[in-house]
C-alpha cells in the first residue's frame, strides 16, 4: 500500500447498506480528525465496479483502504475481500471486514477470505470512536 503523503486525505471505500452505520463511520472519522474522503457503496456487488472504476463509478478514486460489511445481501464482504486479494491490481488495498457478530467463526472466515483485519462494529458512538482511534490517532 502506498501511504498518502502527510496531510493528504486517505481515500476510504465503505461498503455498507445500513444508513445509521454509514453515518456513524462518517462521524467517527470526522471526530478522530482522520483526513479522508469516504466513498460509500451500499451493495457488495457494486464494490468491484467501484474498485475497477467501471459503470457508474468511472470517476471514482482508488481507495487506500476498503471497509467491507460482513453481511450484505447478494454479495458479502468475504466474497469482495477474496475478489480483491485475487486481483493483482487490487490486492495491495488493505481490507477491513466489519461485523456486528462477535462469533469467532465470522472472524476466521474473514481472515480466510484474506482480509487484513476483522472488527466487531460497536453499537454506540463512543465505542466506535475507540475502534477508529486505536491505530490512527493519539489519545
Amino acid at each position: 500500500m502506498t501511504i498518502p503523503e502527510h496531510g493528504n486525505p486517505i481515500n476510504i471505500l465503505l461498503v455498507e447498506n445500513n444508513e445509521p452505520d454509514v453515518r456513524l463511520a462518517q462521524e467517527a472519522f470526522k471526530e478522530a480528525e482522520i483526513s479522508n474522503t469516504l466513498f460509500v457503496v451500499e451493495e457488495g456487488v457494486e464494490a468491484p465496479e467501484f474498485l475497477r472504476r467501471q459503470g457508474k463509478f468511472t470517476d471514482g478514486a482508488r481507495p487506500d483502504l476498503a471497509v467491507l460489511d460482513l453481511n450484505l445481501p447478494r454479495k458479502d464482504g468475504r466474497a469482495d475481500s477474496e475478489e480483491m486479494k485475487d486481483d493483482p491490481v487490487l490486492a495491495s488495498i488493505p481490507v477491513v471486514i466489519a461485523t456486528t457478530s462477535s462469533d469467532e467463526r465470522d472472524a476466521v472466515q474473514a481472515y480466510t477470505s484474506h482480509a487484513d483485519c476483522c472488527i466487531v462494529k460497536p453499537v454506540d458512538f463512543q465505542k466506535f470512536m475507540t475502534v477508529v482511534r486505536l491505530p490512527h490517532s493519539p489519545q
